[in-house]
């Protein structure tokens, strides 16, 4: 008898994964990503970032500080948690990655000024104390932060900690993806002031996607000038979200909003409202205040945004350092 060659998979599972893609198509809907398919690229506005080349591990601050200067290419594997005091600066064309799920920083943080083509992933990243963002990006462009957990406590006041992750002084193309923010006042800045127009116009494009942002007060983000692209994230907790200011302009899509009291507005602490358009979200209970309704409706890159009801099982299973 004529022996048959080995299934590696049978007929039933081939079918059922078949019919899974069908539905979905038919539905009109995007599969949810899977914490095991993180994107090797960045999509959204930091789409073309690379970071670097050859790699070295460290897990002394001092090596670290010494393996991440300079412009040359390099991937900075962190092994360990490191205690900071104030920020380190971090070179263009670096790769800052950590290794396993716990390695990354305590007391301060990284500060990418006047440089390009940087990437930050896997990092644990908490309790920057002031005046030290846990991320500061300063007058830099082409910049990838995926798959970091960002995190404080709100047990001291407001301004005990810095931000968790700022983006100012008119840095550009920017991709935030799968990261977890947790326990802050002040989540993430994008534009410093009002009074930086000259700086920021024109520049601050940022895509927020699939972060998860968990009992954090404010600034999910906040932005000024700039152009941003917020979708398919989860935001739990929050007094006041997404906030528009200065003339931005926010596409804000897909995402979903709990217990949270408002999910976007363009009309608060700045003389000058923002702009923002909603499309797709599921917002709960949260209220929103649009003053003005933006133009800024397609971005210019390719992303598939998956639908709202899928957004809570894709990022609380894939968002976070550790799911690399």
């Amino acid at each position: 008898m004529r022996p048959h060659p080995p299934r590696t998979r049978s007929r039933r599972a081939v079918l059922a994964a078949a019919a899974s893609v069908a539905l979905a198509a038919v539905a009109g809907l995007a599969l949810p990503p899977s914490a095991e398919a993180a994107e090797t690229a960045p999509i959204g506005f930091g789409a073309g970032t690379t970071g670097g080349g050859s790699a070295v591990t460290v897990s002394t601050l001092d090596a670290f500080k010494t393996a991440v200067t300079g412009d040359s290419a390099k991937v900075v594997r962190v092994d360990g948690l490191i205690s900071l005091s104030g920020q380190v600066d971090i070179g263009s064309n670096t790769t800052v990655l950590g290794v396993g799920s716990s390695s990354g920083f305590t007391g301060g943080g990284l500060r990418l000024k006047k440089v390009t083509n940087v990437v930050v992933r896997n990092l644990n990243i908490s309790k920057p104390l002031k005046p030290s963002d846990g991320i500061t990006v300063q007058a830099s462009t082409k910049v990838w932060i995926d798959h970091n957990s960002f995190s404080a406590d709100r047990d001291h006041d407001k301004d005990y900690y810095d931000g968790l992750l700022d983006i100012n002084h008119g840095s550009d193309y920017v991709t935030v993806s799968w990261n977890t923010f947790k326990d802050h006042y002040k989540g993430s800045l994008v534009g410093h002031s009002d009074n930086n127009a000259s700086e920021d116009t024109g520049h601050l494009r940022v895509t927020y996607h699939h972060n998860h942002f968990s009992n954090v007060y404010s600034r999910i983000p906040s932005l000024r000038f700039g152009t941003g692209h917020f979708y398919d994230n989860y935001v739990v907790g929050a007094e006041t979200a997404v906030h528009s200011r200065m003339g931005a302009q926010m596409l804000v899509e897909n995402n979903v909003f709990s217990n949270t009291k408002v999910a976007v507005t363009t009309s608060r602490d700045s003389d000058v409202d923002g702009y923002a358009n909603l499309r797709g979200n599921d917002l709960g209970t949260a209220a929103t205040e649009i003053s003005q309704v933006g133009t800024f409706t397609a971005p210019p890159y390719s992303y598939t945004a998956e639908p709202a009801s899928t957004v809570v099982a894709s990022v609380t299973s894939g968002a976070g350092a550790g799911k690399l």
